[in-house]
């Protein structure tokens, strides 16, 4: 089923805006499919983006990487449908959630699909009985008000499961659900989750979309304005043939050599062959000979690096020329692809990646060291766990244990939870954990939480 639905999503190249890859499709291809992901049964989200949105994102490097990968995302305003059109792509039209959940709801209806309102109550459920009487509205449950990380996520999961809805609508408002969905969506096992705002307004009939300041459209057009600025003084490239080509090297990945211009032309010709290298193995994705990308061929980077992500894959870009490697700073993607000089360069760093531990320690008289490595997200936080809790049986009470973090590259709210833990715990023990070195990534998203004085014993 993955490969139908990649199917329908390649006929129209995705497009990034400020560094969010918005999906070009209309109302009635949205929730196509909504439908093809609950048939396949597996964990995925959407999330209907705003102008309002898009501008915190700028600031907010976790919030980015969850509309990053998030396996579909559409244009909420007309706003953000001008702006594609301005960046040489347009989008078929805005979704609205007003517009969205109710027909979802209908199809719903007609499909037998299961339901689950999480942030709903009685009378919201009561509302949306009464519009669709044969729906199967299999659970709401709204959850006392509290911080995202404060929350009883082990509670709602288990209330979400024994339920088990097709499709989950997360009503915490943005970007708190989106958060929300982001740490939860994968053990929920819900084959469709979407952020649906604030009390179920929407498909109650009770509300509209918040109307966006002027302040945010003004900074949103600004940073559109330089996006296209950016990318249009390259375009002096003309569009080039067919000289794309895909091969294996000598050591069992795939080199695609990309073409001298990367935009709609070349996503729309080469995407489908790229998509099926990064579906069968690792990927380095030369960018040598590339002069220019736009918007929708840097869309077509951010999927092939979302699917090889999925997939548990490699996609690294090897040796971007300075305006590429310029784009991708302007829309702060340079951290989120793995860029490479050189193609030994990058075996050198996949056969470290191969044989490096997530998790090094080194024990003093009285401190414990300890090294996180990479990502420390969703994905991988019970690993992480377990590893930590492992090396944490050399400790004692009055010890001091320092969890470097240098070598993190992201920490995304599953990981802050998993920091707290340790604290809280070692702290009942009469154990000081320090959490030491993080990166500006990790740190931002420290600063979002609240929490980086309290995590990392810094002043503010």
């Amino acid at each position: 089923m993955q490969a139908t639905m990649s199917a329908i999503r390649t006929d129209r190249a995705p497009i990034a805006i400020l560094g969010v890859p918005f999906d070009g499709v209309n109302l009635a291809e949205a929730l196509a499919l909504v439908g093809e992901m609950v048939v396949s049964g597996q964990p995925r989200y959407a999330t209907t983006v705003s102008v309002d949105f898009l501008v915190q994102s700028l600031e907010d490097v976790e919030l980015r990487r969850i509309l990053f990968d998030a396996h579909l995302v559409l244009a909420e305003e007309k706003a953000v449908i001008r702006a594609s059109k301005i960046l040489g792509n347009p989008l078929p039209e805005n979704v609205t959630v007003s517009n969205l959940i109710p027909q979802l709801l209908a199809l719903a209806e007609q499909k037998k699909w299961r339901v689950f309102l999480l942030g709903g109550d009685d009378a919201a459920a009561g509302k949306i009985r009464a519009r669709h009487p044969r729906l199967q509205l299999v659970g709401a449950y709204a959850p006392p008000e509290k911080p995202l990380l404060e929350m009883d996520h082990k509670d709602i999961l288990h209330r979400v499961r024994v339920a088990k809805p097709d499709i989950l609508l997360v009503a915490f408002g943005s970007p708190k659900q989106e958060k929300w969905i982001n740490m939860n969506y994968r053990e929920s096992g819900v084959p469709f989750v979407l952020g649906a705002g604030t009390e179920f307004d929407f498909p109650a009939g009770a509300g509209r979309p918040k109307k966006t300041s002027g302040k945010m459209i003004w900074k949103f057009t600004l940073a559109v304005l330089r996006q296209s600025w950016r990318l249009r003084s390259r375009k002096s490239v003309p569009p080039t043939g067919a000289e794309a080509t895909v091969e294996p090297d000598p050591f069992g990945n795939l080199v695609i050599h990309a073409p001298k211009r990367l935009g709609a032309f070349e996503a729309q010709v080469f995407g489908a062959e790229w998509l099926r290298a990064v579906e069968s193995g690792h990927v380095m994705f030369d960018l040598a000979g590339t002069a220019f990308a736009d918007s929708t061929g840097i869309g077509q980077l951010i999927r092939l690096r979302k699917r090889a992500r999925e997939l548990d894959h490699h996609f690294f870009l090897i040796a971007p020329r300075p305006p590429v490697e310029a784009a991708l700073r302007q829309l702060k993607l340079d951290d989120f692809f793995a860029i490479q000089s050189s193609f030994s360069g990058t075996r050198i760093l996949m056969e470290s990646m191969a044989h490096a531990p997530i998790v090094t320690s080194g024990a003093k008289e009285s401190e414990l060291q300890i090294r996180w490595a990479g990502e420390v997200t969703a994905l991988n936080a019970v690993e992480l766990g377990a590893h930590t809790d492992s090396e944490l049986y050399q400790t004692s009470s009055g010890m001091t244990v320092v969890i470097d973090l240098s070598r993190v590259t992201f920490v995304d709210s599953t990981g802050i939870g998993l920091m707290l833990r340790f604290k809280k715990n070692l702290k009942r023990r009469d154990i000081n954990l320090k959490f030491a070195n993080p990166v500006e990534s990790v740190r931002n998203v420290l600063r979002h939480t609240q929490l980086e004085e309290y995590l990392l014993g810094e002043a503010r």
